[in-house]
């Protein structure tokens, strides 16, 4: 017993010599080598603006792949002389496209078709939104049958107008009742208004809603107020519910202006690349110089058409500005 107790002694004296012997060495840190943390040391504002970049990243990127990109190559395009060749011309192709007689009739019908229907859509939709607020009979039952059509593919709609707008359809049948010709309403000067009607039919519904949601977001005590004061209904709607309505208006208008760009799908199911002339709308001009692989004269007249739409834009956003400014908190 003392033999092991003696050799336990031996034993530790010899570990705590042997500890002695090494020794743990301690690097410190120069004086101002440690940098602080750099995200730490942001502010809450630059960390939601990193945060908020790295999430718009991927969408950013595919935006300016698909879209800023090549329409840049398009401006380029537009300058040169051939897609080859790379030449520079300057305005020479902006000016033969203003030359050229199918692109002005292009236009023509665009701006007429787009001048007549956006603002009827614009007008009957919250027409109808004001309808479907006042307490009236059938209410849900109206609100489904405009928004029906939305649900209908567009082949369905083009076949529903062949039946109704051909030559031996539904509408000449109709009218023959009352001893009227037959008329070819797709090749006539009826054409754009069977697209137009089309184009309401397709887009009345959604605009509906939109308007109704506006016009639940105004403040009810100011429309309580002014009926108590003694105004009027018309005076309501135009100093009050117009007013607080312009940002949906708006949106409304951009909206149905670039759905009268996308009316072009159905013209061409229902008459083809080259249609009546009253129906040649810009979309078939491009679609047609496209195919012709004259390069220069399409990105001149997206160059056009794109500056056009940027102004009509930036004079909406303007309009907006000055009518619905004191109403916006």
């Amino acid at each position: 017993m003392i033999y092991l107790i003696r050799r336990g002694e031996r034993s530790s004296r010899r570990c705590e010599a042997s500890m002695k012997k090494i020794k743990i060495k301690f690097h410190k840190p120069a004086p101002g080598t440690l940098k602080p943390k750099k995200w730490d040391d942001m502010e809450p504002k630059t960390r939601d603006l990193l945060r908020s970049l790295c999430f718009l990243c991927p969408s950013l990127l595919g935006v300016i792949i698909f879209f800023v990109l090549p329409f840049g190559v398009v401006v380029y395009y537009s300058f040169t002389s051939s897609a080859v060749s790379g030449h520079f011309v300057f305005l020479k192709n902006f000016v033969e496209l203003f030359h050229n007689k199918a692109f002005l009739i292009a236009a023509r019908n665009t701006l007429k078709f787009s001048f007549t229907a956006v603002p009827l859509a614009v007008i009957l939709a919250l027409g109808l939104a004001l309808m479907l607020e006042a307490r009236i009979p059938l209410k849900s039952q109206f609100r489904t049958f405009f928004l029906s059509p939305m649900m209908v593919p567009v082949a369905s709609v083009v076949l529903i107008w062949q039946v109704i707008f051909s030559y031996g359809g539904t509408m000449n049948q109709f009218l023959a009742i009352f001893g009227a010709d037959k008329i070819d309403w797709l090749k006539s000067d009826y054409c754009l208004t069977v697209i137009t009607i089309l184009f309401l039919w397709k887009n009345l519904g959604y605009n509906m809603i939109l308007f109704m949601a506006g016009l639940a977001n105004i403040p009810k005590e100011l429309l309580e107020v002014a009926a108590v004061e003694g105004a009027t209904p018309s005076y309501s709607l135009f100093a009050i519910k117009l007013r607080y309505l312009s940002p949906t208006i708006l949106f409304v208008t951009i909206l149905s202006m670039i759905n009268s760009f996308k009316v072009f799908r159905e013209v061409y199911l229902l008459t083809g690349d080259y249609p009546y002339e009253g129906l040649y709308m810009l979309q078939h001009f491009m679609n047609n110089t496209f195919n012709s692989l004259d390069y220069q004269k399409l990105s001149a007249a997206a160059v056009v058409m794109a500056l056009f739409m940027a102004g009509l834009i930036a004079l909406l956003f303007y309009a907006e500005d000055r009518f619905g400014k004191d109403v916006e908190g």
